[in-house]
């Protein structure tokens, strides 16, 4: 009989998964308050029949608003900047609709509106180190594209692109989870599908990395497993189906793929494709989903390696070995009598992926700037809170390696 050790769940929202969920944005909004802040990308979701709809439907519930949108990956500037338009503004709930950088930028003014100073006094490891105590202005998110999770934490990504001092860091507080999740997979028609593709493969790793990490747990064991296998059957058809009706299935299974990984990622934490995409984002104009998707095929190698060769016994193993069967439809989990197994499983698992990162023609990290020179510079930094639940210590040589095969 297993004993399950303790554990422990943080705070989620209250999610709204399905076809159609848009149209309960305007409801779900008036039950907190009549003057509402909509933060949007520059033209994603204004420019489909949504945007238009969901005006209709505020109107009707009787409630004013203000816009703002968001380009590109958000900094502490544009942050700090929307608390001071609209901090007098009488804002009783933000509502976030969009990409990964939407809603982490939503969630940060959610969280500073109440208080009005600088998202810097909060920012981890390049803060002042203070201390949060919200309250927050009650969020509502909408993700747009499937890949960050970000309606599922209580973290929001803000990043200082420079070459010397840049960052990416998050601030980070249960107060700063969403109210309401509103997860509508009718959403993502509009993604372009090379977004989709390299948001999808995010989606991916933040199921995979929770699922080995040093700190998971047999719940969330359970989600990514289930994640997994919806990213599995829904992946390709959603970016390259030209049925319009597989391409559907597709985009809700990797809409609801996406969803566990933000859940999975809050509750177990990740490992070291999200330790390196941090400098990697700070450093060079790299997109996120594009780092992920690029690195997670060498990253499992690596750590497989590591892992066969410092801690052969480790369930880390086992579980690399499980997702490789499942990406081939063999029946799960892989029992005790098939450990001659688990080597033929990892390297299934391994394949599969550089197969994706070549079917998916994912550039390297030269693409955007990186030069061999840089390694150090990137591994140097690259041992935040990502990395310290990888489910084996990874040396700096092992790190360089790494790189050095993406670059």
């Amino acid at each position: 009989m297993m004993h399950i050790a303790p554990f422990n769940i943080a705070r989620l929202p209250r999610i709204l998964f399905g076809e159609g969920g848009t149209k309960e944005i305007p409801a779900q909004v008036a039950t907190f308050g009549k003057r509402v802040l909509i933060i949007t990308g520059a033209q994603s979701f204004r420019a489909t029949a949504h945007w238009q709809t969901l005006q209709q439907g505020l109107r009707e519930q009787g409630l004013t608003w203000e816009t703002f949108t968001v380009q590109g990956e958000p900094s502490p500037d544009l942050v700090d900047q929307a608390v001071k338009d609209y901090r007098n503004s009488g804002i009783e709930v933000v509502l976030g609709i969009g990409g990964g950088s939407v809603l982490d930028a939503a969630k940060a003014i959610a969280g500073l509106l109440p208080h009005g100073n600088s998202v810097m006094d909060h920012l981890d490891g390049v803060g002042k180190g203070i201390a949060y105590q919200g309250p927050s202005t009650p969020f509502i998110a909408v993700p747009t594209t499937a890949g960050t999770g970000s309606e599922a934490t209580k973290n929001a990504v803000l990043s200082r692109q420079s070459a010397e001092t840049g960052f990416k860091k998050s601030f980070r507080h249960e107060y700063l989870v969403p109210q309401v999740a509103i997860v509508d997979p009718a959403l993502l028609a509009s993604c372009p599908p090379d977004l989709l593709a390299a948001n999808g493969m995010d989606a991916f790793t933040q199921l995979l990395e929770p699922y080995v990490s040093s700190n998971a747990n047999p719940l969330t064991d359970a989600l990514a497993i289930s994640g997994m296998t919806a990213f599995r059957d829904g992946f390709f058809a959603a970016i390259e189906a030209k049925d319009e009706a597989a391409a559907k299935a597709g985009r809700s299974q990797l809409a609801y793929a996406s969803l566990l990984s933000g859940i999975t990622l809050a509750q177990a934490g990740l490992g070291s494709v999200h330790g390196l995409a941090s400098p990697l984002g700070a450093f060079f104009p790299c997109p996120h989903g594009v780092v992920c998707g690029t690195l997670v095929a060498e990253a499992t190698d690596i750590n497989i390696t590591a892992l066969s060769e410092r801690t052969p016994d480790s369930i880390a193993l086992r579980k690399y070995a499980n997702v490789g069967a499942l990406l081939v439809n063999h029946p799960l989990p892989l029992s005790s009598f098939q450990v001659e197994l688990l080597a033929a499983f990892c390297t299934i698992l391994v394949d599969t992926l550089r197969n994706w990162t070549k079917r998916l023609a994912l550039p390297k990290l030269s693409a955007y700037g990186m030069q061999a020179a840089d390694i150090d510079k990137v591994v140097a930094n690259c041992r935040g809170g990502s990395m310290k639940t990888n489910p084996i210590v990874l040396t700096d040589a092992e790190l360089r390696e790494l790189l050095q095969r993406r670059l």
